[in-house]
C-alpha cells in the first residue's frame, strides 16, 4: 500500500507492560543459568569489596586513637590496598558478564521481534504503518543495545553497591544505620514521583519518533506523486509538525529529569545531616568509637557515586525500558496462523480470473470516516483497470483489499469464484500477486532472488522472465550472469533495474490476477517509458489492477476508475473521461502541466 495514500491511523503494534517485560527477561535468564548466576555473584562480590576499604579506614582511626603498633596499621593498610585492587578486578568481571548477558538477551529479543514482524498478517502491517514497525526493529533495538552497553550495567551494579553500603552502615552501628536510612523516605518519594511519570513520557517520545519516521517515509516513498499533485507544502508541514512534537517532548523529558535530580540531592543532604548529628551524639555519649563515627559519613558519602551514576544513567535506562516493552510487545503480537495456503484455489492452467468488487466499505481503526464507501468495480478476465485520484482518495487501500490484504467492514471481493474473505492470506497469494514500489533486492545470487516467487523455476525460465521484464540485456552483461551477487555487498542496482527484477518475479509467479501499486515509482524518468512497456508485457493475459502513478499508465489500461474521498466518481476509457471534462480531465491537465 502506498504510504501517501494511507490515512494517518493511530493504530500501533502492542506495547507490553513492565511486568510482561520483566517476565520475559527472567524467562530468558533461566535459559542461561550459569551466566546469570555468575553475573549476580560477581556483582555482589565486587560491591562488597568496594566498601571494605571504608570499613578498614575506621579501624585505622581507632588504631591511631588507641595508639596501637605501627605494624597493625601497616597490616590494615595492605588489606585496604588488596581489597581495592581485588574489588576493581571483580567489578570489571561483573561489568563484562552483565554486558555479555545483556547482549545474549538482546540477540534473542531482536530475533524474536523480527520473526514476529515477518509472521504478522500484511493487513496488520498496513494498519500500523511501516514507521512504527521500523522504529521497533530499528530504533528501539538501537536504544536498547546502547542501554545494555552503558546504562543497564551501571544501574544494576550501582544498585547492588547501594544495598551493600547500606548494610555496611548498619554493621558499624545500628543507630548510624538508622540515621542513614532516614534519607530513604526522601529517595522513595523522589522515585515515587519520578517513575510513574517517566515511563509513559518515554513511551510517548518513542511513539512520536515513530510518527515522524512514518511521515518521512510517506513523503519520500511517494515523492513523484507528491510533486505531481503539488502536495510538497502539505507533506513538508506534516514532517515539520512531527519533528517539532519530537523536539518538544525531548525538552519536556530533559526538564523532568532535572527536577528529579533536585529531589535526589535533597535526599542526600537529609541523610548526611542525620548521620553527622547522630554520630556526634553517640561520640559524646561514649556509645560509639571515633572510627565508627568517622566511617559512617564516609560510607554514606560512598553512596553518592553509585546514586549519582543511577541518576545520570536512569534517563538512558528508562529509554531502554520503554524500548524493551515495545519490543516484547512485538514478540507478543498474534502471528499469522497459517503461512502456507491451499494452492488449489489457483486455476490449473494460466488462465485469468474476473475480479468483482461489490459494495466495498472499509475504514481503519480509530478513524471516524471510512476510507472506501460502497465501491463497486468489475475487471473482466484478462482485462485491465487503472485507479486514479488525488492523494488520500483510497486507491492503495482498494488495491490492497483486492490483493487480500485486510478485511472490509462491508461488501466483498471475488477473484473468479472465490471470495477473498473465505481464504487465508497465503491462499489469496495463490490468486493475486501484488507489486508495489517497495521492491527489495536481497543479498545473494540474482537467481536466488528471482526464485523467491518460483522456487522450482529453471535458469531458462528465469531468463525468459527477465526478457519479458526488459532486463535480459544488463543481466547478460553481469560478470557471472544469473550467479552474480546482488544487493548489499554485491552488484548495486539502480531503481529501474530493481523494478525490472520485481516485474520478473511477477512473471514467474503465474497468478491469474495482478495488482500493481505504483510499482515503477522508484524508477527515474529515463527508465519510466521502458518500464511501462515491461509492465504491459509482464501482465499480458492476466487480469490487472493498476494504481496509476503516471497517468500515461492509466492511458494504457482498458478502463479507468476515478476515486474521490473513497467513492468511484467516474469510469471509462481515457478518451471518454477527458471528453467528459470532469475530475479525471482536471487531473490530466494538472499532470501535463506538472510534467
Amino acid at each position: 500500500m502506498s504510504a501517501v495514500d494511507t490515512p494517518a491511523a493511530k493504530a500501533t503494534l502492542r506495547t507490553a507492560t513492565g511486568r510482561e517485560a520483566t517476565r520475559w527477561v527472567r524467562a530468558h535468564c533461566r535459559e542461561v543459568p550459569w551466566l546469570a548466576s555468575t553475573t549476580v555473584v560477581s556483582t555482589v562480590a565486587g560491591a562488597a569489596l568496594q566498601i571494605v576499604p571504608v570499613l578498614l579506614l575506621g579501624r585505622v582511626v581507632d588504631g591511631v586513637v588507641d595508639k596501637e603498633s605501627r605494624s597493625v596499621l601497616v597490616e590494615v593498610g595492605v588489606l585496604m590496598v588488596a581489597a581495592a585492587l581485588l574489588g576493581a578486578a571483580v567489578t570489571g568481571l561483573s561489568t563484562y558478564l552483565i554486558g555479555r548477558l545483556g547482549a545474549d538477551l538482546l540477540a534473542r529479543l531482536r530475533e524474536g521481534a523480527v520473526r514476529a514482524v515477518l509472521g504478522l498478517p500484511s493487513a496488520r502491517i498496513e494498519q500500523v504503518g511501516r514507521g512504527d514497525v521500523l522504529a521497533r526493529v530499528g530504533d528501539d533495538v538501537a536504544v536498547l543495545s546502547k542501554g545494555i552497553r552503558t546504562a543497564i550495567p551501571t544501574v544494576f551494579s550501582a544498585g547492588v553497591l547501594v544495598a551493600i553500603a547500606t548494610a555496611g552502615m548498619f554493621g558499624l552501628d545500628w543507630r548510624l544505620g538508622l540515621a542513614g536510612a532516614g534519607a530513604l523516605p526522601a529517595y522513595a518519594l523522589a522515585l515515587r514521583w519520578y517513575l510513574p511519570r517517566s515511563a509513559p513520557l518515554y513511551r510517548k517520545q518513542r511513539v512520536a519518533q515513530a510518527d515522524r519516521a512514518q511521515a518521512l517515509i510517506s513523503g519520500l516513498d511517494g515523492i513523484d506523486t507528491v510533486r505531481a499533485y503539488r502536495l510538497e507544502s502539505a507533506f513538508g508541514e506534516k514532517v515539520t509538525r512531527e519533528s517539532w512534537r519530537v523536539r518538544e517532548l525531548g525538552i519536556e523529558v530533559f526538564r523532568f529529569f532535572g527536577r528529579f535530580v533536585g529531589r535526589e540531592n535533597r535526599a542526600e543532604f537529609i541523610g548526611l545531616v542525620l548521620i553527622l548529628v547522630v554520630g556526634y551524639a553517640l561520640l559524646e555519649a561514649g556509645a560509639a568509637s571515633l572510627g565508627e563515627v568517622s566511617a559512617a559519613p564516609l560510607m554514606f558519602h560512598r553512596l553518592f557515586t553509585p546514586l549519582g551514576a543511577i541518576m545520570f544513567t536512569f534517563d538512558e535506562a528508562q529509554k531502554s525500558g520503554a524500548s524493551l516493552t515495545r519490543l516484547v510487545g512485538v514478540v507478543g503480537e498474534p502471528a499469522q496462523e497459517r503461512l502456507v495456503g491451499d494452492a488449489s484455489v489457483a486455476p490449473a492452467r494460466a488462465v485469468p480470473y474476473q475480479v468483482t468488487v461489490e459494495g466495498l466499505t472499509f475504514g481503519y481503526p480509530d478513524t471516524e470516516e471510512p476510507v472506501l464507501r460502497d465501491v463497486g468495480l468489475t475487471i473482466p478476465a484478462g482485462g485491465s483497470l487503472a485507479l486514479v485520484g488525488a492523494t488520500g482518495a483510497g486507491k492503495s487501500t482498494l488495491a490492497a483489499l483486492v490483493a487480500g490484504i485486510g478485511t472490509p467492514q462491508a461488501g466483498s471481493v471475488h477473484i473468479g469464484p472465490h471470495d477473498l474473505a473465505e481464504l487465508d492470506e497465503a491462499g489469496a497469494r495463490a490468486l493475486v500477486t501484488i507489486l508495489t514500489q517497495e521492491t527489495h533486492v536481497f543479498s545473494g545470487p540474482l537467481a536466488d532472488d528471482l526464485r523467491l516467487s518460483a522456487p522450482e523455476a529453471t535458469d531458462a525460465e528465469l531468463r525468459d522472465a527477465l526478457g519479458t521484464a526488459g532486463a535480459a540485456g544488463w543481466v547478460d552483461a553481469l560478470p557471472e550472469g544469473l550467479r552474480t551477487l546482488v544487493g548489499e555487498g554485491g552488484e548495486r542496482l539502480d531503481g529501474t533495474k530493481v523494478a525490472q527484477i520485481g516485474l520478473a518475479r511477477l512473471v514467474l509467479s503465474r497468478s491469474p490476477v495482478v495488482v500493481l501499486d505504483e510499482s515503477t515509482a522508484e524508477a527515474g524518468s529515463e527508465g519510466a517509458a521502458e518500464l511501462e512497456r515491461a509492465v504491459l508485457a509482464a501482465c499480458a493475459g492476466r487480469t490487472t489492477l493498476f494504481v496509476a502513478h503516471r497517468l500515461t499508465q492509466a492511458m494504457a489500461a482498458d478502463r479507468i476508475a476515478v476515486l474521490d474521498a473513497g467513492r468511484v466518481v467516474e469510469q471509462g476509457t481515457h478518451d471518454e473521461l477527458v471528453a467528459l471534462g470532469g475530475r479525471y480531465a482536471r487531473l490530466w491537465r494538472a499532470w501535463r502541466e506538472g510534467s
